[in-house]
């Protein structure tokens, strides 16, 4: 999931080491300063996540902190690296390197001009950088991670559009030529007609058959279902299969995901492990549900992979590893 605007506002706890200097030394000014600082650096976070402009209080708190950083140095500095970040959420595109290279000029030039050495230069240059890089890169990594999320579906719809296509094309076109026979003959040949008539029902029967498979086959068959199939593929296929399950609640679309996962591993135990056993378990862990799938073909399994990129791509953290000469295999679900 991508972080929201709760992520960031925590940071506003580093406001806690000037406002400690103020406690101890008093300024109306200050403390009018770093009030400014809170409320811009809050509403550039909000504002970057919502659908506002977000320039106009990142420009206050960039000459805020950059003033009260020149007026009064030491602990001050530590609010630079937060205009760094509030940049790395605010700024987007090819403007970034240069917002934040601009960002931390200034704060080498602000350090030198507060009386700071060679050693406070290189810690607030080194940290508001650093601040700034970290979060547009997270953000970055999030946006595509969730650009390929759709780029999924896409393609699952566009699959599922043609299988559909392939299934219903020829059977609808007999309909129709079935259709035809029966009008031309009804008038002349009652039995004939009859007959046309049974095949367009028989017909409409194995479409109908067909895709309520293909739906099925479409949409999974939910873990119950897929962990009875698992369990008696794995007894046909000679590998020894323990289940074991805690009692949870999921929703439609979890306990859809984690038939998928169920399938998909044991799909790969039995083409590539070359296991003797093979153990399911399903833990219930507050906001989630671990499913661990472990076998004891763990070569095999490890260097053929397990096909469940589809899982992570959805939602769910995959985790595939050797552990004690077994292969283990966990996928987290959100309930």
């Amino acid at each position: 999931m991508r972080p929201g605007p709760s992520a960031f506002y925590v940071w506003i706890a580093v406001a806690w080491f000037p406002a400690y200097d103020l406690l101890r030394q008093p300024s109306w000014a200050g403390a009018l300063g770093l009030a400014v600082f809170a409320a811009a650096y809050l509403a550039a976070i909000r504002m970057a996540f919502g659908e506002g402009p977000a320039w106009a209080p990142l420009v206050v708190l960039a000459a805020v902190t950059f003033a009260l950083g020149m007026a009064y140095g030491g602990k001050w500095l530590y609010l630079c690296p937060l205009v760094s970040m509030a940049c790395g959420v605010v700024v987007r595109g090819r403007a970034v390197p240069y917002a934040l290279a601009g960002v931390t000029v200034v704060s080498i030039l602000v350090t030198l001009r507060s009386g700071g050495g060679e050693d406070a230069v290189a810690a607030v240059a080194w940290g508001t950088f650093v601040a700034g890089v970290v979060v547009h890169v997270t953000l970055k990594l999030f946006e595509a991670r969730e650009e390929l999320a759709r780029a999924a579906v896409l393609r699952e719809r566009e699959r599922f559009s043609r299988d559909l296509h392939d299934l219903l094309g020829h059977t609808l076109s007999l309909v129709v030529v079935k259709a035809e026979a029966v009008r031309r003959l009804a008038s002349r040949d009652a039995d004939a007609a009859a007959r046309q008539a049974g095949d367009i029902e028989q017909i409409g029967r194995r479409a109908l058959a067909e895709v309520r498979s293909a739906v099925a086959g479409y949409r999974g068959r939910g873990l119950a279902d897929e962990l009875a199939a698992a369990r008696l593929a794995l007894e046909e296929a000679g590998v020894r299969a323990e289940v074991m399950l805690e009692e949870v609640r999921l929703s439609p679309d979890a306990d859809a995901l984690l038939g998928w996962a169920v399938r998909e591993g044991v799909t790969n135990v039995i083409r590539h492990a070359r296991a003797t056993g093979c153990a399911i378990t399903l833990r219930d862990e507050r906001e989630r549900v671990l499913l661990e799938i472990v076998n004891d073909g763990a070569a095999q399994a490890f260097t053929r992979g397990n096909g469940l990129k589809g899982l992570a791509e959805r939602g769910a953290a995959v985790e595939a590893r050797t552990e004690g000469g077994r292969f283990v295999l966990t996928v987290a679900v959100p309930k």
